[in-house]
């Protein structure tokens, strides 16, 4: 399943989109360059909360934050313990041979 997390470049673009604005009429009524804003809807630079929340109310949005707990699959945590007593060496050498079979796997 795809990761349904918006990042600030699609929330950017998508806010921008729906106000009907291009990015230098978003960037003058933020008071910034419009290279910033293309900067982060390319997903070149990661803005601060401030900058992105600024940018997203000149738009006409306000920026929300809700807290969702994320659950773990106990399975995926049973493998700890024996790769916690690995050396070093025996996990580069797992690494390595996990890399080999997925990359063996991507060509079938």
């Amino acid at each position: 399943m795809p990761d349904q997390t918006p990042d600030a470049s699609r929330l950017l673009q998508a806010a921008r989109d729906l106000a009907g604005l291009t990015q230098r009429q978003l960037a003058k009524r933020a008071r910034t360059a419009q290279s910033v804003v293309a900067r982060i809807e390319l997903g070149e630079t990661n803005p601060s909360w401030s900058t992105l929340a600024r940018l997203l109310k000149a738009a006409g949005f306000t920026l929300s934050v809700k807290l969702r707990r994320v659950s773990i699959d106990p399975q995926l945590l049973d493998d700890v313990p024996r790769i916690l007593a690995l050396s070093p060496e025996q996990r580069l050498r797992e690494v390595a041979e996990v890399s080999r079979f997925v990359s063996s796997a991507r060509r079938v």
